[in-house]
């Protein structure tokens, strides 16, 4: 089969991305700190990756943006955005996103990755069990309305919000997820993410398959389930557990990817599968571990005679 034919009789089309929190971590910038944009780029794109998320080293106006990326034959995948509408009103949360907002759609993104970081314990120093958590039916419902009418306005400028369910946040469990979805509209995306979904507690898979309908993104992250459980009975923070190695890449840890894709290609699943595993880089070598992690998902994707994109 052709890949022409493969593009258009496949049922899943898809390009495999990269976080640069391989190389650098923008949480903990000592780890990877001294390496630089450029040798992370080259090095991604060498293995076989088609794109990056944004990252702190990242310059953040679309021309200087285009720069670096296309020399390298590199697509702009999506960037993180640090929203607050559990605290504050849509209209504030409007005006903050903008310069983001622009960016992202002039740099031809069409998702943009929100995270709620207001009251979140992810890069504070506590432990995770102390995480904020709505209680009552009224604040999802309040909170999944602001949501909605947020994603409304992204979505009407070309990028559609994919929510990050996140260790250490409001929205981190599987009955989470549930909750949030059920208080949001058609506009939210959901942004997937394998390691933090096991990491909560959840089955990747059961999870993928309840909400697949609304996946718009996904991160592609393996954990190590003795560090889990480590972090767990001695009470660390998200960082800690980071540190000693809680998440690694697609085939270095415990989780199904197989599965995983199997339900993305039932469901037609469209877009990009991004590698994001923080790690010590000095631990875990960048581009070993992101060319682990490109293996093992081009493997997987094309075991299945299905089309992964090489062109942007």
């Amino acid at each position: 089969m052709s890949a022409r034919a493969a593009v258009i009789d496949g049922d899943l089309d898809v390009r495999l991305g990269i976080n640069p929190i391989s190389w650098s971590n923008d949480d903990l910038p000592s780890l990877g700190g001294e390496t630089t944009l450029d040798v992370a780029l080259a090095e991604g794109a060498a293995i076989g990756y088609r794109g990056f998320e944004l990252g702190n080293k990242f310059p953040r106006e679309a021309g200087a943006l285009r720069n670096v990326l296309e020399p390298h034959g590199l697509a702009l995948v999506s960037g993180w955005y640090s929203g607050q509408l559990a605290r504050r009103p849509v209209a504030e949360e409007i005006a903050a996103v903008g310069p983001h907002l622009t960016l992202l759609a002039q740099s031809g993104a069409n998702v943009m990755v929100y995270g709620e970081v207001a009251d979140s314990i992810q890069g504070s120093g506590a432990p995770l069990y102390k995480r904020p958590r709505f209680i009552h039916a009224a604040q999802w419902r309040e909170y999944g309305e602001r949501v909605t009418t947020f994603a409304r306005h992204t979505l009407d400028r070309g990028v559609r919000l994919a929510y990050h369910h996140h260790m250490g946040a409001y929205v981190e469990t599987p009955a989470d997820v549930d909750r949030l979805m059920e208080n949001v509209g058609d506009e939210v995306g959901l942004l997937f993410d394998s390691g933090h979904m096991t990491f909560a507690g959840g089955d990747a898979a059961a999870m993928l398959e309840k909400h697949v309908a609304r996946v718009c993104h996904i991160h592609c992250k393996d954990v190590r389930p003795s560090v889990i459980r480590l972090a767990r009975n001695r009470n660390w923070s998200f960082l800690e557990a980071v540190i000693n190695g809680a998440f690694t890449v697609p085939g270095d840890g415990c989780i199904d990817f197989r599965a995983l894709i199997d339900i993305l290609r039932r469901h037609s699943y469209r877009g990009w599968l991004v590698v994001e595993a923080e790690q010590d880089p000095v631990v875990a070598p960048a581009y070993k571990y992101a060319e682990m992690g490109y293996r093992h998902l081009s493997q997987l994707v094309r075991g299945g005679a299905t089309s992964v994109r090489t062109s942007k």
